[in-house]
């Protein structure tokens, strides 16, 4: 299962926060027919409380966290780089905090999504800048990003 993060709402769609979200959009639209068993979700309550909704899917699903694969927002990466990991992820994120502490577990996949793109002389706090949209340039670099993401994630299901 895959469940991307993200918050509610129109007014929060294109926010970095959001990419969880705009990566299941995306993915949705284009899900490749191999993986007719894979399940995909979006959570349906605010980041910090992501934990909520990503207990009650996965326990509806009767899915186990080792194939729970949660896709979110990362500041610890570059605007268009990603990384799959088990277990791992960055140092702040109230969202995946609550996911760990609904499911008890760290155990389970992040897929990260990197959304800095700030400038180093001028850094707006983290919190404030992950609720900003995106520009017209990153959203851009973020979609091309996508099909990468997809491939490799495809890689890691069908192995």
């Amino acid at each position: 299962m895959i469940i991307g993060l993200g918050n509610p709402g129109s007014q929060y769609q294109n926010n970095r926060h959001n990419v969880g979200h705009m990566f299941v959009d995306k993915v949705l639209i284009s899900k490749s027919k191999v993986l007719s068993n894979l399940k995909i979700k979006k959570t349906d309550t605010f980041m910090n409380e992501s934990g909520r909704s990503v207990k009650k899917i996965t326990k509806n699903d009767e899915i186990l966290t080792t194939n729970l694969y949660v896709v979110h927002d990362d500041l610890d990466i570059p605007l268009g780089k990603f990384k799959i990991q088990f277990g791992v992820g960055p140092k702040v994120h109230n969202g995946l905090d609550s996911v760990e502490q609904e499911l008890g577990t760290k155990d389970f996949w992040r897929v990260r999504i990197g959304v800095d793109n700030r400038v180093s002389d001028n850094r707006i706090p983290g919190e404030q800048y992950v609720l900003q949209d995106f520009t017209s340039e990153e959203l851009e670099i973020l979609n091309n990003s996508f099909p990468e993401i997809w491939k490799n994630l495809i890689l890691r299901l069908e192995n």
